[in-house]
């Protein structure tokens, strides 16, 4: 909660008039570091529940970009060796 107050990444509002507030559920779970480098760690995120939420009304479109870095050493590899250019 502090880095969401430190951020500035949301700011608190009134519920519009006939409009109910969304029901929400913190997720965690262990991440797992790279090996040798990094230790395990706990994440947590604020989620709403997925049967409170209308498309086009609480939202219109859900993109979350996640890649491993097991798959960008995997490309960096392919690049060193059929001797590609990354841009």
């Amino acid at each position: 909660m502090e880095s969401l107050y430190k951020n500035e990444t949301w700011e608190l509002c009134d519920l519009p008039k006939g409009r109910r507030a969304l029901t929400t559920k913190w997720i965690y779970k262990q991440k797992d570091g790279i090996s040798s480098v990094d230790d395990a760690r706990w994440k947590s995120w604020l989620v709403v529940r997925g049967c409170s939420s209308k498309e086009g009304i609480d939202f219109n479109e859900v993109f979350s970009p996640v890649v491993r870095h097991a798959s960008i050493r995997v490309l960096l590899a392919f690049v060193v060796l059929f001797d590609l250019k990354l841009e």
